[in-house]
């Protein structure tokens, strides 16, 4: 009797946890507004890419368009249009969906956004558009190491992290 409620207590307590975390994700689906390289809005709901971090829209970086010998030569580029303009490129006013289980401090879902089955999160950092924001999560690390071997975007050059440069301008 004693191992039969033990193992009712703990089906119980497995099911309770599973109903909970299902019920925390929202899912968001329709056409998606570009707001910047890491935020959308669908439906007048606000959608911060999880996981990313991309170049401000008024961000500027280097890359480099000449290399002699010992040499390199960059230039600056407007970064964090490019960012976005990429991000606005791939969605072109098609269906998104995106999967939330929570909200930021600015009350934005935080969300991995789709086009069809393409993780636009893992593409922004692995074509070097964005980059891992490591600070909340792990999930984009060898995408980012990707993008940075292969010199891809803004690992064409050099820049300034996003959340640093966001600190800079304050």
């Amino acid at each position: 009797m004693k191992k039969l409620s033990q193992i009712l207590f703990s089906s119980l307590l497995l099911l309770f946890i599973l109903i909970s975390s299902a019920s925390s994700k929202e899912i968001i689906i329709g056409k998606a507004k570009v707001i910047d390289g890491d935020t959308i809005k669908i439906n007048s709901k606000s959608i911060r890419l999880f996981g990313i971090d991309a170049p401000e829209k008024k961000q500027k970086c280097k890359k480099f368009f000449l290399n002699i010998s010992f040499l390199s030569f960059q230039k600056e580029y407007k970064c964090g249009e490019v960012s976005t303009e990429r991000l606005k490129k791939i969605i072109q006013n098609k269906i998104i969906k995106c999967i939330s289980n929570s909200k930021d401090r600015y009350k934005r879902y935080l969300a991995i956004c789709y086009l069809n089955k393409l993780d636009l999160n893992k593409w922004m950092v692995k074509n070097g558009y964005a980059i891992a924001y490591k600070k909340y999560s792990k999930k984009y690390v060898l995408d980012e190491q990707y993008a940075s071997k292969n010199k891809l975007g803004i690992w064409n050059g050099t820049f300034m992290q996003p959340e640093k440069w966001r600190r800079n301008i304050n």
